[in-house]
């Protein structure tokens, strides 16, 4: 578990990143205390209407955090696929957030159905794999549907990001795995950071 204080020194860091790329046009890691490996997520909303702008990550713990934060940073800045590169403009109109993952853990089950009750709605994320597909959703994105999503639909949207079927959680062939996450969130751009 991190300490509060590391929370927001990670959350400071992806900013810094960001703005640090616009400085000096090129990515350059920055050494920090935070070897451990760990898997990251740095999502970046919109703060006027909390609209997704980016979001990248590494889902399993391959490279010490702050190394996996700062690329991740810039990835979720300017090459996210799903929007344009950010715009150095954009700096004091978007939110920072940083969730550290715990290791993925296969979910075992003697039948699919049993999956529903075995994921924790606000606690686990998710990860489902079938053949070369693959999608991933973060614990806090069920809670920001209005109705939250029930644990049925986060499959099925966990499906649909892994470009599958939505009912392919409940083939056979599909493994699913659940993690947990830590999340510090700016509350305003370049402001207090919570721990969510």
């Amino acid at each position: 578990m991190l300490t509060e204080e590391d929370g927001k020194k990670l959350v400071k860091l992806a900013r810094k990143t960001v703005e640090d790329f616009f400085k000096e046009k090129e990515l350059k890691i920055k050494e920090t205390k935070f070897k451990e490996k760990r898997g990251v997520f740095v999502t970046i909303n919109t703060f006027s209407d909390h609209k997704l702008r980016g979001c990248v990550g590494y889902p399993y713990p391959v490279l010490p955090l702050g190394e996996a934060l700062q690329k991740a940073s810039f990835s979720a800045a300017f090459e996210d696929t799903r929007f344009p590169p950010l715009q150095e403009s954009e700096l004091d109109k978007i939110i920072f957030e940083v969730s550290i993952l715990t290791k993925p853990e296969l979910i075992k089950v003697n039948k699919p159905k049993e999956y529903v009750k075995k994921i924790k709605i606000g606690k686990d994320g998710l990860i489902i794999e079938q053949g070369f597909n693959s999608g991933l959703l973060l614990p806090q994105v069920p809670l920001e549907f209005k109705p939250k999503w029930d644990t049925k639909t986060f499959l099925e949207q966990t499906c649909i990001k892994a470009g599958l079927l939505p009912d392919a959680w409940l083939d056979e062939r599909t493994r699913i795995y659940k993690f947990q996450a830590q999340i510090f969130s700016e509350k305003s751009p370049n402001g207090k950071v919570i721990q969510t």
